[in-house]
């Protein structure tokens, strides 16, 4: 086996062929002078395991490209981060289901997809072929747990990530709660304080994507108002779009963390592990 990645996706490719005690693929990528991608693998094994999240167009296009090179070899498909997965539906008429004309482009030459806490599991219905969801939740606790907080409480941003904040919670026997979110817009949100009442204590938010922070910032305006001793966040997916570093640490929060199915900065804790034991089973 052979692990072969894009080139957004080298870092977290080579973790996770240690952990799966195999080797990498070279491959060499590069642009014709009109601006198209051209690539090429080196040597392949009979079993490939293709590693690249989606990002933006350049990084299906490296996918999809990669997917076929390797097409001499049975190839398992990685998407750490799968872009497009929250526009799961057509929101107004004439909107494509974004999630799904992805998710069908991708299942041409692969034999199974595995990606990391999708923004919807619905999402996983579109693949043609066998695809699973690996959750990062025990992760994020075991990172929580490092950072030496007194009885933190774990907060989702919304009522529909409380069962993740539930399952990072478990992990160090600590509490969990929800807030109530109302969008006001694709960058405005309303914040309603948890049913448990002020929080004096620290607060680690939870979330599988931080995009914008518009939300988490607002929440932790609103918690440390209240006394909160500190307000943290720790993510799966680390997009911080445009002034979203700035924004989330001029509101207060000390420690902010993502895992590196995107690569930043602030990649504090590894999804490769989790991704290796699911490609073993």
């Amino acid at each position: 086996m052979k692990v072969a990645c894009t080139t957004r996706s080298r870092a977290i490719g080579a973790r996770i062929a240690e952990n799966l005690g195999a080797g990498l693929a070279e491959t060499g990528f590069a642009r014709f002078p009109d601006g198209e991608i051209s690539l090429r693998t080196g040597p392949l094994d009979d079993a490939t395991v293709v590693v690249g999240s989606l990002l933006s167009g350049d990084s299906l296009v490296e996918l999809l490209l990669l997917t076929d090179a390797c097409s001499g070899s049975e190839v398992t498909l990685v998407v750490p981060y799968l872009g497009y997965a929250r526009q799961d539906r057509a929101f107004k008429p004439g909107e494509p289901v974004s999630a799904r004309a992805i998710a069908r482009a991708l299942s041409t030459g692969v034999s199974r997809v595995v990606t990391v806490n999708v923004h919807k599991d619905t999402v996983l219905s579109h693949f043609r072929v066998p695809a699973s969801e690996v959750n990062l939740a025990p992760d994020v606790g075991d990172y929580i747990a490092t950072l030496g907080l007194d009885d933190p409480l774990i907060l989702a941003p919304d009522r529909g990530a409380g069962p993740f904040a539930a399952a990072v919670a478990s992990r160090g026997g600590w509490e969990s709660d929800h807030l109530e979110k109302t969008r006001v817009s694709g960058t405005e949100v309303r914040i309603e304080p948890p049913g448990r009442g002020p929080w004096k204590g620290d607060v680690v938010l939870v979330d599988d994507i931080i995009s914008t922070g518009g939300t988490l910032a607002t929440a932790s305006r609103m918690l440390l108002g209240q006394g909160a001793k500190g307000v943290h966040a720790v993510c799966v997916h680390g997009l911080f779009a445009g002034t979203a570093l700035s924004l989330l640490r001029s509101a207060g929060i000390g420690h902010i963390a993502a895992s590196d199915t995107i690569e930043s900065d602030e990649s504090r804790y590894s999804a490769a592990g989790a991704i290796a034991r699911a490609l073993s089973r």
